[in-house]
């Protein structure tokens, strides 16, 4: 998520399923309308304060992390008291009764969440990244990539990804793996919203030399 911090101009990000519990590295995203970050590690939601900053954020999907709590009346009236301008919190639309109940109900978050040394932060993290890769089963972790996948496949006109294709991965490979090229692909879909005609033109030639080598290698191994 730290890649954040260089793309300003960034308008939809999906990182669902990554483990992620800081926000910090969003408060560059001043572009930023669309934020998915369903089933992550965020434990708190003072983390919200992080997105108070973005006027444009008007989708947001924090749905299924340890901050939602026990109590979904609290923690929707909470996120809308912070982030007022959302137009859908978790795939619902936000109404116009539910933003003036949030200025009672809800709590209003004026400081981040408290960091640990790095050190032990970096631990913790990385314990329960590892915690959640294990319990994710690969078919909901495939199914939530692919979805989110073809959303920015959309945003930049591009045809939706085959289930097939997305889901090419042989029998022994892990999990962690999985995950790991989902998230590749989804970072590259993400950056080339970035690129002027002269980046895409050099992304192009290496994307078609790259698959003349696989070609070839195939060809070899027949």
């Amino acid at each position: 998520i730290s890649i954040c911090r260089d793309l300003p101009n960034i308008e939809v990000i999906t990182f669902s399923v990554n483990g992620i519990s800081d926000l910090e590295p969003l408060t560059q995203c001043q572009n930023l309308s669309e934020l998915y970050l369903r089933k992550n590690n965020i434990t708190s939601l003072n983390e919200l304060f992080h997105l108070k900053g973005l006027p444009r954020l008007r989708v947001l999907w924090l749905a299924e992390n340890p901050c939602c709590g026990q109590d979904p009346h609290h923690y929707r009236m909470t996120v809308l008291r912070n982030l007022p301008g959302l137009q859908k919190l978790d795939n619902q639309a936000v109404t116009e009764e539910e933003l003036s109940q949030a200025l009672v109900d809800g709590v209003e978050i004026t400081a981040p969440t408290a960091r640990r040394h790095v050190e032990n932060g970096w631990a913790e993290s990385t314990e329960s990244s590892a915690a959640g890769s294990t319990a994710e089963p690969g078919s909901e972790l495939l199914s939530s990539g692919l979805e989110e996948t073809n959303k920015m496949q959309e945003e930049l006109d591009m045809k939706p990804v085959p289930r097939d294709k997305y889901s090419s991965f042989s029998p022994r490979e892990t999990d962690c793996n999985r995950k790991k090229r989902n998230n590749v692909l989804n970072a590259i879909l993400l950056l080339v919203k970035e690129l002027d005609a002269e980046g895409l033109e050099i992304i192009q030639q290496t994307v078609v030399r790259r698959l003349q080598a696989f070609q070839k290698k195939e060809l070899q191994e027949e």
